[in-house]
């Protein structure tokens, strides 16, 4: 009996990730829902190549056409997910990987018919967790993180006592403009920012690579995760990119987890349980040469004067609701930096614009019980970004 199989993002970077994973199995896996954007050839490729019984389509314009070009295919065509509706059978695997506080309701949804979701929306932890966690509860539903660092956390975690842990490091490549000199970076243009080094991830996550805003939200979504005190979790430089996460432990011992930097490798033995063949899915043999035997590896302090968004670790756990705001703020802000709206140095200043806002510690300590009121937050955080900055002569 086939495996039943959604995916959430079907057309970003981890959806299609995920799909060469699935297309070598073809045999044993069926597509329940399939869910995307905007990206209109993508969409109709897919729906052709892998005919899911739902495709949900976010954008209403594309939904438009792709709705009009297959009226008469058997591929559902729809605008969201609504579980409520009871046309949606329950999948034994789904990807959550819709990027931004977008992906946070499709992913609350599934979750209550899914055996089994990867998570790579890392927004949809940092802003509920809470929510996310009590589905996965009452559903019994495993949640299991496919970021290569939160991966890496969850197996160095396996058959260890939290208590024993000194301090959790997440490693980060420095991005494009470790070693460019710091009076250059307020110049650097977009499509600069996101040539990331090591990864082929979608603009957004590379340009929070670039001045290690990924890094910072990794942090609150390993905290909420693991629960383990945000103290004990700290950054460090890794130009190489093959070890993803470090545990120090009170006895003295360190352990790492080493993988090549292709998301192919967590997403694969997320989906097999480790029972995998990663050669299966990799277009080339690992190279033996390339293994920690055969080469050095640098672990490097991070330079706060490069990279002051770092500073922001002690703020984003101040209160429940602080995660969720930095969130918002950041996402528009890498929009007016895509659109070449604010330089590239401006995140860090701006944020703490709107955390120093008067009203802030007033939304700050709520604690969202639904959806809804996540979005009121994160609804007010925008406002203040509009309002504070983006209409004023800071940029």
């Amino acid at each position: 009996m086939k495996k039943i199989v959604s995916i959430l993002g079907s057309t970003g970077s981890i959806g299609l990730s995920s799909l060469k994973i699935f297309n070598k199995k073809k045999k044993i896996f069926k597509f329940h829902i399939l869910a995307a954007n905007k990206n209109y050839k993508l969409i109709c490729k897919q729906i052709k190549e892998y005919k899911p019984d739902f495709f949900v389509v976010n954008n209403l314009k594309v939904l438009e056409k792709v709705q009009k070009k297959f009226k008469s295919s058997k591929v559902k065509i729809i605008k969201d997910i609504d579980i409520r509706k009871n046309y949606f059978k329950k999948s034994d695997i789904t990807i959550a990987a819709i990027p931004g506080i977008a992906g946070l309701k499709p992913t609350v949804e599934l979750t209550k018919i899914s055996r089994k979701v990867l998570i790579a929306n890392k927004e949809s932890i940092i802003c509920g967790w809470n929510l996310i966690k009590k589905v996965a509860s009452k559903n019994k539903t495993k949640i299991i993180p496919v970021d290569s660092e939160h991966f890496s956390i969850m197996k160095l975690l396996e058959n260890q006592n939290k208590d024993n842990i000194k301090k959790i490091y997440l490693t980060a490549s420095g991005g494009p403009f470790l070693n460019l000199n710091i009076s250059k970076l307020k110049s650097v243009k977009p499509h600069e920012a996101i040539k990331h080094p090591k990864w082929k991830m979608g603009k957004k996550i590379s340009i929070d690579s670039a001045n290690l805003m990924n890094k910072i939200l990794e942090v609150i979504e390993a905290h909420k995760l693991f629960e383990i005190d945000i103290n004990k979790f700290d950054i460090v430089i890794h130009p190489e990119s093959l070890i993803h996460a470090i545990i120090e432990f009170k006895n003295g011992l360190y352990k790492f987890i080493y993988h090549e930097t292709s998301m192919l490798i967590p997403l694969a033995n997320a989906i097999f349980e480790d029972k995998v063949n990663i050669e299966d899915f990799l277009r080339s043999k690992p190279n033996s040469k390339k293994t920690i035997f055969f080469q050095s590896l640098k672990f490097l302090k991070v330079d706060k004067k490069r990279f002051p968004i770092i500073n922001l670790k002690s703020r984003s756990s101040e209160y429940n609701s602080s995660p969720i705001i930095i969130n918002a703020v950041n996402e528009i802000l890498v929009d007016q930096y895509i659109h070449k709206k604010i330089p590239f140095t401006s995140f860090y200043k701006y944020i703490l614009t709107v955390l120093n806002d008067r009203n802030y510690n007033k939304y700050a300590i709520k604690e969202p019980k639904s959806i809804d009121q996540v979005l009121q937050i994160d609804e007010w955080s925008r406002r203040v970004v509009y309002k504070k900055i983006l209409t004023k002569k800071y940029v």
